[in-house]
């Protein structure tokens, strides 16, 4: 169960029974809000005893503190203040969220002494205390004991100068965390639960926002001639889908940018099949559809001025005796044909005929496609970077500036004639994987060829949307890495 909290900035609150979060540079002998939540100092000595320094997402906490109306004192540090980041300040608004446990009331002094807290510093902190809430326990029937239980609701007054400014990008913060948090939603929800279909109509919900949502079926993708995407979905008796979103905050006239997702809602590796041992991850596999969706949520739900395209295909890649072989040759939409070498490189397969239908039909601005596409990726970079590669200078830039800006980082891995030549086929026009060396940009390859002369970008996400690592601000199997990210992007870059 994620935790309610009820957020809101002011120039001062009441501190009967609350827990007081007070942050700290490194450097300074106070907190902030000391005077009004400590009058006693009580955490001078503290501090001097457990030796607190107040380094970054570092905490000193006294239970009952004498002369306080606080029932409990939390202070972050901060670390020093010429280090802060945007992303820091959300760091530290789920280090908070995490020292939160069974209290009720909150309140938090943001405004330490030697920093200037500015407005979107302290939104951002707010989003940070959201994304830590996130809990995914829907299908545990033996909860925790009562006592371990997080509140059903939290009142957090988050205390600045800047309450003003801050609470009016609330709202911003609200719809940010709510795309991140449907992302991980989808990720985590079990594969009997979330098919091509079911994930269509959490889609299809987003119309509640003012979203447009077309949903096609296998029947509509046939007469598209969409053969690499529905040679995939053959093998299972479960029908796929492509999910077509479209937000229009722009000027009509305005070319829309637009963002392509993976959505393999469980991955057995078809006839290829995959191992057993972690097999069970592959409900994961459709990490970058949960992305573009996410994104969608929060383009619309904070009102971006910009027309926005998300197209998400959606498909189940199972080994029944309906299911492709290895050595079958499909046709894509693009005209041009594949020679099936793996059942398990059907990622790219959905991708290249979501890829030229969007620019077939949109002709957008640029094109983004994110995906748990290789396990080379994982190799290449573990799961502290996404891999990008892309075919425009400017925009792997803005990308690679907007993941510094969020935490969501990307390292850029070539694109070159000689790993193009790797996935030619003897048989075909290309084949569906040049072998085990290079795999992730023989991947990149494949689906460069689906892009045309439009600016594009592709982000390997396989290490970072699923099984992530545990942060301040994500405790979950599945990160909704990548929301963030591309929302950042269209705000430095594209919106009117």
């Amino acid at each position: 169960m994620s935790s309610n909290y009820e957020i809101h900035f002011a120039a001062s609150a009441p501190l009967d029974g609350s827990l007081a979060v007070m942050l700290q540079a490194a450097g300074e002998s106070k907190p902030a809000g000391s005077q009004d939540a400590d009058p006693q100092g009580i955490c001078d000595r503290a501090a001097g005893i457990a030796r607190f320094k107040a380094k970054s997402m570092g905490t000193l906490e006294v239970i009952a503190p004498q002369g306080s109306k606080a029932d409990r004192l939390l202070v972050l540090g901060l670390g020093k203040p010429d280090d802060l980041t945007d992303y820091d300040w959300m760091r530290a608004g789920g280090a908070a969220a995490a020292g939160f446990k069974s209290a009720t009331d909150v309140v938090v002094f943001l405004d330490a002494p030697g920093i200037e807290v500015e407005a979107a510093r302290a939104a951002d902190f707010a989003l940070g205390v959201m994304l830590r809430g996130y809990s995914f326990d829907t299908y545990k029937t033996k909860k925790k004991d009562d006592e371990e239980k997080p509140p059903k609701k939290v009142s957090v007054t988050i205390v600045t100068s800047a309450h003003a400014q801050a609470e009016a990008l609330l709202a911003e913060a609200q719809a940010v965390a709510g795309g991140v948090l449907l992302a991980r939603d989808l990720v985590n929800l079990p594969p009997n639960v979330l098919g091509p279909v079911e994930f269509a109509d959490k889609a299809k919900a987003l119309e509640a926002l003012g979203v447009e949502v077309e949903i096609l079926d296998e029947h509509a993708m046939q007469e598209l001639k969409m053969g690499a995407l529905l040679g995939v979905a053959q093998g299972s008796a479960r029908p796929p889908r492509l999910a077509v979103m479209q937000w229009k905050g722009g000027k009509p006239e305005d070319t829309p940018i637009a963002f392509v997702g993976k959505g393999v809602v469980f991955d057995s590796g078809g006839i290829s099949l995959k191992p057993g041992g972690g097999m069970e991850d592959m409900k994961g596999d459709m990490g970058g559809a949960a992305a573009v969706t996410g994104l969608m949520h929060v383009l619309a739900g904070r009102k971006a001025r910009v027309n926005a395209i998300g197209i998400i295909g959606l498909v189940e890649n199972m080994p029944d005796g309906n299911a492709q072989r290895p050595g079958d040759i499909v046709t894509s939409m693009s005209g041009q044909t594949i020679e099936i070498i793996n059942t398990d490189a059907e990622g790219r397969l959905v991708l290249g005929d979501a890829l030229w239908y969007c620019n077939d039909r949109f002709k957008p601005r640029f094109m983004i496609n994110l995906a748990t596409l290789t396990g080379a990726v994982l190799v290449a970079l573990g799961n502290q970077h996404a891999g990008l590669f892309c075919n425009d200078d400017e925009l792997a830039g803005r990308l690679s500036a907007a993941g510094e800006a969020t935490g969501e980082k990307l390292w850029r891995l070539p694109l070159a004639k000689e790993y193009d030549k790797m996935i030619d086929s003897k048989f075909a026009d290309m084949k569906n994987t040049g072998g085990r060396h290079a795999g992730a940009i023989t991947a990149a390859q494949f689906l460069k060829r689906f892009v045309g002369e439009t600016p594009w970008a592709h982000l390997d996400v396989a290490g970072t949307a699923m099984n992530s690592p545990s942060t301040e601000i994500s405790q979950s199997w599945a990160s909704g890495y990548g929301v963030r990210l591309l929302d950042r992007l269209v705000r430095d870059h594209y919106e009117a």
